[in-house]
């Protein structure tokens, strides 16, 4: 998939990413999370499913409990340019992680995305995975069966799903297909994928799945939406118009906060606003 240089698509990815002379290689961005799990006490897992190997971060000591909080990693770096796909698409810095080790109890884990931290995996993982196909069906079954195998290992029975920035897409479209989630909470979330294309005039996600068709089903479901009022990458009036259709939908809007800060630095505060 090719995605039109323009200017704005351009001013996109430079303020995802940070300019440098070389990019932190795959294997020294796997060590960057597993330094920052393991720091909190935190263990990864590589979930093998049918399609996809997912890399998973948990509390190297689980306390069974019925609630459990999982955190859906971002796009990550998903782009080498405005019209080349990366060779891989880990994360430089896994925020969606960060908020993870952030939570205040240890009935939390974190899953990274189809392809991030799995260079070395046994299975192909087509770029078509962090592009157009990024919340493919694919992908949100591949997510779910990994859902399920956290839910085993904690012992849980109610799931709230955290989704920061396209893992926000990820966590929608699971919980529209679950009736385990209890709670839906996105974090600078790109739910509606199709404004946002069209927001930055940028070919559209044709090959994924559509929050925005599942309405009906995300209705039932009680939700919180974070926004940064100074988030360009994600506007919070495009999460403002995705929340205004949900009749269970809140918006919580963060003023001074962009696409990356201040989350993770504040997430117990702003976790006290989801009741």
């Amino acid at each position: 998939m090719r995605f039109p240089a323009l200017k704005t698509f351009t001013t996109l990815f430079t303020l995802l990413l940070t300019a440098c002379a070389s990019l932190p290689t795959p294997e020294s961005r796997l060590q960057k999370a597993n330094s920052l799990a393991s720091a909190q006490g935190w263990e990864s897992l590589t979930l093998a499913l049918e399609n996809f190997e997912l890399l998973a971060f948990f509390p190297r000591t689980i306390k069974p409990s019925p609630a459990l909080t999982i955190y859906l990693e971002g796009d990550g770096h998903a782009w080498a340019n405005s019209s080349t796909p990366a060779q891989d698409p880990s994360p430089l810095d896994p925020l969606a992680l960060r908020l993870a080790l952030a939570h205040p109890t240890q009935n939390a884990a974190y899953l990274a995305r189809p392809c991030q931290y799995t260079k070395a995996a046994s299975k192909p993982c087509p770029a078509r995975y962090w592009t157009g196909a990024r919340f493919s069906s694919e992908v949100i079954t591949a997510t779910s069966q990994a859902v399920d195998q956290l839910k085993t290992r904690f012992d849980a029975t109610q799931l709230t799903l955290v989704g920061y920035s396209g893992g926000a897409a990820v966590a929608a479209l699971v919980a529209a297909r679950r009736h385990d989630v209890v709670r839906l909470v996105t974090v600078a979330g790109n739910i509606d994928h199709r404004a946002w294309t069209t927001f930055h005039r940028v070919t559209p996600l044709r090959e994924s799945l559509d929050p925005m068709q599942d309405l009906a089903a995300l209705g039932q479901i009680p939700q919180w939406h974070f926004a940064g009022s100074h988030d360009n990458i994600v506007p919070a009036k495009l999460v403002e118009s995705f929340t205004k259709r949900l009749p269970n939908a809140h918006l919580v809007t963060m003023a001074g906060y962009d696409h990356r800060c201040c989350w993770a630095e504040n997430w117990p505060q702003l976790l006290t606003k989801v009741q």
